[in-house]
């Protein structure tokens, strides 16, 4: 199995970046028109600066509004948009659902993607990978494309009036780079792209992991304040760079199939990926019967950051039995990610690993 570091051809990141999209674009010879997929929050914030920037590019846009869930059904709607619109260059601007299906609809069409999250709530925005879910909510399947995108421009301005939950569920989906890695390396399974990881690649992901411990909790007393200093810039660029390149050319593993399967338990619908997944690494931890100085770490992180560490911060406090085992279940299907852990995993397990995690998590809390 050959080793494979995947990457975006290039990433912008900056205080006020959006004003030089149109020259980024241009220096890599995209072109207009543009079709900009987005949602409200952000064409609100940003379509004037689209029209200065994109418009002194000499490229023309026009704007999809996005209906608020990446389904097989909005993006053959979006493909329509860009198809009427001649589009040469497709551009999405907004969370990780608006990318993911901005990027499916670039792939379907085998045109270029710019991506400009205006979050930083996951690390999805340099790779080249779409998850698809049901109208309600529910993971369905995952996408893989060809290319990364050309251009991912992340505006720390931007970020920075979004609510700051997003940043710290950006935290959460990055927390579980490294332990991904971990257990795909010791397991010697391929990456998110069917090849081997690079030491580059894990080594982004180990200092992923540093740089959430080292700057998360000044990073979010600052964002608290609307303050963009270095250690947001910093944990910026984890959730999104490090994270990102991270997990696509390392692999995932436990956490993230852990977070799929809690997308069944209706509970779940009101917090963000980030915020399962965070939960999802404590299940993990515990799966791989990790040590307890390690668990304690994670835990204190998430707690000064505040990640959920038990079932009943992402609204599953009443789990049943008949539902943990379906959220097991799905957590285990042919295929899943938990499958990559360096050992046979059942659905007996992970159900015992959900129970344990949430009870460490209440012990933490009570302690």
């Amino acid at each position: 199995m050959n080793a494979i570091f995947f990457s975006p051809l290039r990433y912008t990141q900056g205080y006020d970046a959006t004003q030089s999209l149109g020259s980024e674009m241009a220096a890599l010879g995209l072109s207009g028109p543009v079709l900009v997929v987005t949602s409200p929050s952000p064409r609100r914030l940003l379509e004037a600066v689209w029209s200065r920037t994109l418009g002194a590019a000499g490229m023309a846009f026009s704007i999809h509004d996005f209906a608020g869930e990446c389904t097989t059904a909005e993006i053959a709607r979006i493909v329509a948009s860009a198809r009427a619109a001649s589009a040469a260059t497709i551009l999405g601007a907004g969370g990780g659902k608006v990318l993911d299906a901005a990027r499916a609809v670039a792939a379907q069409l085998d045109l270029p993607f710019v991506c400009c999250p205006t979050v930083a709530s996951t690390d999805s925005p340099t790779c080249a990978i779409s998850v698809i879910y049901t109208e309600d909510g529910v993971y369905e399947k995952t996408l893989f494309h060809k290319t990364n995108p050309a251009l991912v421009l992340v505006d720390s301005l931007v970020i920075s009036r979004a609510p700051v939950r997003m940043l710290v569920a950006g935290m959460g989906d990055a927390l579980s780079t490294m332990f991904e890695a971990r257990a795909c390396v010791a397991a010697k399974k391929p990456n998110t792209r069917g090849g081997g990881c690079t030491i580059s690649a894990m080594a982004l992901a180990e200092l992923c992991y540093r740089t959430l411990l080292a700057d998360g909790a000044e990073a979010l007393r600052a964002a608290k304040n609307g303050d963009v200093t270095p250690a947001v810039e910093r944990i910026i660029e984890a959730n999104t760079l490090l994270s990102g390149l991270g997990f696509e050319s390392a692999g995932l593993a436990g956490s993230h199939g852990v977070h799929n399967g809690l997308t069944a338990a209706p509970g779940t619908r009101n917090f963000h990926h980030g915020e399962k997944v965070a939960f999802g690494v404590l299940v993990q931890l515990m799966l791989e019967k990790a040590d307890r100085a390690q668990v304690d770490e994670v835990l204190g992180f998430c707690c000064s950051v505040g990640l959920p560490v038990t079932l009943g911060q992402i609204g599953c406090a009443d789990l049943s039995d008949e539902l943990l085992a379906e959220v097991s279940a799905r957590a285990t299907a042919p295929g899943e990610w938990t499958n990559n852990e360096p050992f046979p995993v059942t659905a007996l397990m992970v159900s015992e690993a959900i129970r344990a995690a949430d009870a460490a998590g209440r012990a933490f809390l009570n302690a």
